[in-house]
């Protein structure tokens, strides 16, 4: 299981995996349990480049990545728990989904649950020296890639949307994210 060194292990009994952008809605993996989840210290953002699930080489799309940020800043999102007899098969799809061109790096990091319960916890976190990686882009930039971006599994306009309902399913707000969507919505609109 590729981890970066330095994090600590996780507890295989206790064995968790926070979703962000499109693990919310379609984790792809058998879980013992979903929760809403806190992780500190992080932003999302449509930071990356997709040249696959929601672009081309063509025509790319964009996709969320997970960035670290000040302490203040946090990212909610949903955390799954997989059984010990789950884990190793789970992983092994996760980073085959997530790690198609190594635009994530697997980190172990704490989570925190609303109940105050904290969690070591499998993150992909943005690698924001990978070349896909567009997080000084404008929003008017990042607009224009969502709108026109397709890949094997849909419209990067389609995927921003999802996001933005399962946040709002959660209970979550994030003005940044919901003003890129309107942008790109309005974008779309006048095409």
């Amino acid at each position: 299981m590729k981890m970066t060194p330095g994090d600590p292990p996780i507890d295989p009994n206790d064995f968790w995996v926070f979703g962000y952008a499109s693990l919310m809605w379609r984790p792809g993996f058998p879980f013992a349990e979903a929760r809403a989840a806190t992780l500190h210290g992080y932003v999302r953002d449509m930071c990356f480049i997709s040249i696959h699930y929601r672009g081309t080489v063509d025509e790319p799309g964009l996709v969320c990545g997970l960035m670290s940020a000040s302490a203040e800043n946090t990212c909610r999102g949903r955390a799954y728990r997989i059984a010990p007899a789950e884990i190793e098969a789970a992983i092994k799809y996760l980073d085959d989904r997530e790690l198609i061109t190594s635009i994530y790096i697997p980190r172990h990091l704490e989570l925190v649950f609303d109940d105050g319960r904290r969690v070591t916890a499998r993150v992909y976190v943005a690698d924001t020296a990978h070349e896909q990686f567009v997080g000084s882009w404008s929003d008017d930039e990042k607009a224009a890639a969502i709108v026109r971006g397709v890949g094997s599994e849909g419209r990067s306009l389609n995927y921003l949307s999802s996001v933005m309902d399962h946040l709002r399913e959660l209970g979550i707000a994030d003005a940044h994210m919901t003003a890129l969507l309107n942008r790109a919505e309005r974008l779309e609109r006048a095409r």
